[in-house]
């Protein structure tokens, strides 16, 4: 029995189209769902979600929906689903626009993944080349030093920045209460943590699914501009984009010296 432990940030109800189609096939993939919202997510958002049975919680208040505090939603992310399916063996944590878009184009894949997870304590599910090829290269050149520098201190050639992970209730008993990384650097100190202070078992998987999912949100955008190529291109013409990313790769190495 797998439990899903995901994180919403949808405050222009721009994924409420898609979580309407998608998720009574999300809620046959998990035996539990349970969604941590930011204080902005549209409304309407939050009552879809609690309409079909989501456990829905608002995170924590005064505290930012950025990446300096992802790696405390998602540890919250997971205490509600310990806490709400008892009988979870393994849970699946990932940020809600991502296993949509899995689910929807991937779902056969997303199905595989769930089972093979159940196998470990805790696994990373990263991407395959073509999936990582498929981001902005604000993205790409970024998080291909992050993956770099975790390869050069765990010996593992992961893609851990995917920001989705399949963890037994061990392991998440462990990480909610020990690994108290709250930045973004999350995804490179979690598997650090279960491989040399909890000594569970780990593994890693590359997905097509956890492609960029970003296009599902801004398909007038991409209209307009005439082509997903297009928006992209403008997505890495900005500087401050560029910015943003390279402090995002920044903390991401900090927690990887954290274990050295």
């Amino acid at each position: 029995m797998v439990a899903l432990a995901a994180t919403h940030h949808d405050p222009e109800s721009r994924l409420y189209h898609q979580t309407r189609r998608i998720l009574p096939l999300l809620c046959t993939f998990y035996s539990y769902i349970a969604i941590l919202v930011t204080p902005s997510t549209h409304t309407e958002s939050r009552l879809l979600l609690q309409n079909v049975g989501v456990r829905v919680s608002d995170g924590q208040s005064g505290v930012s929906q950025g990446y300096m505090h992802l790696g405390l939603w998602r540890r919250q992310a997971l205490e509600q689903a310990l806490r709400g399916a008892p009988d979870a063996t393994h849970i699946h944590c990932c940020d809600f626009d991502r296993v949509l878009h899995w689910a929807e184009f991937y779902p056969d894949e997303l199905q595989a993944t769930l089972k093979y997870l159940q196998q470990y304590d805790f696994t990373v599910l990263g991407r395959t080349t073509r999936a990582f090829d498929s981001h902005p290269r604000i993205q790409r050149d970024t998080e291909s030093i992050v993956n770099h520098v975790f390869a050069l201190c765990s010996g593992l050639s992961w893609d851990v920045t995917a920001g989705s992970r399949g963890l037994s209730r061990g392991a998440a008993e462990a990480i909610v209460g020990a690994c108290l990384d709250d930045t973004v650097g999350n995804d490179c100190s979690w598997p650090l943590f279960i491989r040399r202070q909890a000594g569970l078992s780990s593994s890693y998987v590359p997905t097509e699914g956890l492609e960029f999912e970003t296009l599902d949100r801004y398909s007038a955008e991409i209209e307009a501009l005439g082509s997903a190529a297009a928006w992209i291109a403008q997505i890495d013409a900005d500087p401050q984009l560029w910015a943003l990313r390279l402090e995002i790769a920044r903390l991401g190495v900090e927690s990887i010296v954290t274990y050295r």
